[in-house]
Parts: structure tokens; sequence; C-alpha cells
């Protein structure tokens, strides 16, 4: 999915919120299975790629992207604001 594409997926889970039509955790759900889908399918034109956080329960989960594998672990330790999580990184 491209970036136009989440957007309009967004925008048509918010129109659908605000005529009534879906509620609050309708909605949450169509906005997050656009945003997983959107990182999933995740390319750049910058070597850029999406990676998932494996393994600590604050770490696991966590999609960044980055130029490496490398580069994704020190993000996640910088969101975390942690250096001693043990976790692996892979591509979702």
């Amino acid at each position: 999915m491209d970036r136009i594409s989440a957007l309009r997926n967004i925008e048509d889970a918010l129109s659908s919120f605000e005529s009534g039509e879906s509620d609050l955790r309708t909605t949450e759900r169509r906005v997050l299975a656009v945003l997983r889908t959107y990182a999933t399918e995740f390319e750049s034109d910058r070597d850029l790629s999406a990676y998932r956080a494996h393994g600590d329960d604050r770490a696991d989960g966590i999609v960044v992207v980055a130029e490496s594998k490398e580069a994704a672990r020190r993000r996640v330790h910088e969101l975390l604001d942690e250096s001693d999580i043990d976790f692996t990184i892979d591509t979702p």
C-alpha cells in the first residue's frame, strides 16, 4: 500500500466515524490495520526499510523505519530510552 492509498483509507475510516456509520473501536481497528499494512509494505527511495523488534516485552512489536538492522536497533533503544534491553530485529 502506498502512502496516498493509506491516507485515503484512513480518511475513509474517519469519514465513517464522523457520519456515525462506525464507532470509535471500529475506526481504531481500521486505522491500525491501514498503518500496519503500510508499514509492512513500506518502500522508500532512500534505502529505508521497516523493521520489527522481537523479544523483551518493552520492545516486542515496535516497528521502525531505518537504513539497516543496526540502525533499527539503535532507533528502538532511543525510543525506549533504555540501552539494556534484549531483542532481535527482523523485517515485518
